[in-house]
């Protein structure tokens, strides 16, 4: 049997999520002609243009990277129509590509997607399958169409979220397996040994894109379910509560939190009880138990305003809550 000879290719992707498959493809000597990045943006606290991650390693790899604003224009789907590709690889690219630019590779473009496949199509699927309760999440290589997460789909991974499971290790854990995958789906693609499969039509869900004003913990829902809201956030955007401080509110994330199963007993005239625990957003004990709609969650991780992360023993030196306090 000859080898496979390395494919002609163009990688599109922005974030960290993207990173790993490129390295994994140019370490399987595939040819990288271009890559595509969403253009620099101001950042941080100079606001300075900064590249992206996969713009960052294109230039590490010294190859051409591209960073139109749009793939609507003729100009840009000639020059990208003139790279001669065998296949695009996409990967959190951050644009909707037009039919002529998905149609100009010879084996089209695949797009790895952080999910099982028409559950969480869109922008946040890995929060989304998180703050669901959601026990299992993956990846999936699909060849791309002219819909939203909608192709065929050719191979795929499951991965089980348990209740340790955040949306930063989630990151990281289907970033590296969805490297691996997206490898062995070209090479299998290019030798003709694998069968694309259409996407069922039952169980479609869309993982919208993660609005800030959603980030706020409402104390009146059950620990359980706070548990996933905090665990999907968590480092980013970062689930929060606000507290008065010298007049002010000031915001607190809630990292990490884990829901208390036993009552925590709370004097008999403690108003509006709920559980027996007190009323939601109450300061239950000398640890940081939160009272819920139902249950409580306990916090273990917590980050103010412009600090770094801390323990909840640490935060309750700088604020020394005491039971029957409220947090909102």
């Amino acid at each position: 049997m000859t080898a496979s000879k390395p494919l002609r290719l163009a990688f599109m992707g922005t974030p960290d999520f993207s990173v790993p498959v490129l390295k994994a493809l140019v370490d399987a000597g595939h040819h990288v002609v271009a890559i595509y990045s969403q253009p620099p943006r101001k950042a941080g606290r100079g606001m300075e243009l900064q590249r992206s991650p996969v713009h960052r390693l294109g230039d590490e790899l010294g190859v051409e990277v591209r960073t139109p604003e749009s793939l609507k224009g003729a100009d840009e789907q000639a020059a990208f129509a003139a790279l001669d590709l065998d296949i695009a690889i996409v990967v959190a690219y951050g644009l909707l590509l037009p039919k002529p630019v998905l149609d100009a590779p010879r084996l089209g473009c695949l797009n790895l997607h952080a999910s099982l496949l028409p559950r969480w199509r869109g922008a946040a699927p890995i929060q989304r399958a998180i703050m669901a309760g959601d026990r299992e999440t993956g990846v999936m290589v699909m060849q791309m169409d002219v819909g939203l997460d909608t192709g065929d789909v050719l191979a795929g991974e499951v991965v089980p979220i348990t209740a340790e499971t955040t949306a930063e290790s989630l990151h990281d854990e289907l970033a590296g397996i969805g490297a691996a995958l997206m490898a062995r789906t070209v090479k299998a693609l290019e030798a003709g040994d694998i069968v694309a499969r259409p996407q069922v039509a039952e169980g479609v869900t869309y993982a919208r894109k993660i609005d800030k004003a959603e980030a706020r913990i409402d104390w009146t829902k059950p620990a359980s379910e706070l548990d996933c809201h905090i665990r999907g956030l968590s480092p980013f955007p970062g689930a929060y509560f606000e507290i008065m401080r010298k007049g002010k509110p000031e915001r607190v994330k809630v990292l990490r939190a884990v829901p208390v199963p036993v009552p925590v007993p709370v004097p008999e005239s403690e108003p509006e009880s709920v559980d027996g625990r007190g009323a939601p957003g109450t300061v239950l004990d000398d640890e940081l138990t939160i009272a819920c709609g139902e249950g409580a969650l306990r916090l273990v991780s917590v980050q103010r305003a412009g600090k770094g992360r801390t323990s909840a023993e640490e935060f309750l030196r700088g604020f020394p809550l005491k039971p029957g306090d409220e947090i909102a």
